[in-house]
């Protein structure tokens, strides 16, 4: 379908890229792309992806707006605070550009619920701020065979990586790097540890560019490589990383055979 008058003018920006062009802006249009998370990440994540004109956006999240979210959280105003994030941020992508089918799931995401929800999507996008979910996030991925792209973020510094261990050869997934989650004692969370505010902005940007990059097709994906942010220090390192034969998902000898 040929892109609108306001279309042409909305995404003229994208479309005078080479990379990009008018059949780009179309092929984004016609993406789906789930977000789980409605917080620090997926906040700028979401606004970015409406922005571009990603044609449908899932966005999972069972907590409501509260006060302390709004240091970072910019999908959310003050006149949200206990309303529910997803709704919120529904609101705010609606403001943004009409153009997004936005699909709120008011939900926690769970191994009941995975596999319905990630199959109506082309991309998975990880924002969320746990272990156990982000090792389901990344199981469920790898035997859906969806790529996935996911970062995470505490105090001054942020992560980034795409993992697509499904197509095998040298594509990690993120149990080849993580494979384990840490002792109680050392795992953290931003509440407890504290975050600064606009480090979600730069890693939830960074994650968008990844988003664009793979629907897009364009550039060098990250899978294979992660990168790592020192906000104190300005500081970025991309550092490669090769798929453990070890790994209980995509090694050689895999135990974990579902999520």
């Amino acid at each position: 379908m040929a892109l609108s008058d306001d279309q042409l003018d909305r995404y003229a920006r994208h479309i005078v890229l080479r990379e990009v062009g008018g059949m780009g802006q179309q092929k984004l249009l016609g993406s789906k792309v789930l977000i789980i998370g409605a917080g620090g990440l997926g906040s700028p994540l979401v606004l970015y992806l409406a922005a571009a004109g990603v044609g449908t956006i899932g966005l999972v999240d069972d907590d409501v707006v509260d006060l302390s979210n709004l240091q970072r959280q910019i999908a959310h105003g003050t006149k949200d605070i206990g309303l529910e994030k997803v709704l919120s941020a529904q609101q705010t992508v609606a403001d943004i550009n009409p153009d997004v089918k936005f699909i709120p799931h008011s939900e926690r995401l769970t191994r009941d619920n995975v596999q319905q929800l990630f199959g109506e999507y082309d991309l998975i996008a990880d924002g969320s701020d746990n272990f156990e979910t982000r090792f389901l996030i990344n199981d469920a991925c790898y035997f859906l065979k969806k790529p996935l792209v996911s970062a995470a973020m505490l105090q001054f510094e942020g992560q980034l990586s795409t993992y697509k261990a499904y197509l095998g050869a040298e594509h990690p997934c993120y149990r080849c790097i993580f494979p384990a989650p840490p002792p109680d004692d050392v795992a953290r969370t931003c509440g407890e540890a504290g975050v600064l505010g606009a480090l979600a902005g730069t890693m939830g940007s960074l994650q968008a560019v990844e988003v664009l990059k793979e629907l897009l097709d364009i550039g060098q994906s990250m899978s294979g490589s992660l990168l790592i942010y020192d906000a104190l220090y300005s500081d970025f390192r991309k550092v490669r990383v090769k798929p453990d034969p070890g790994c209980p998902l995509c090694g050689k000898t895999p135990s974990i055979t579902s999520y």
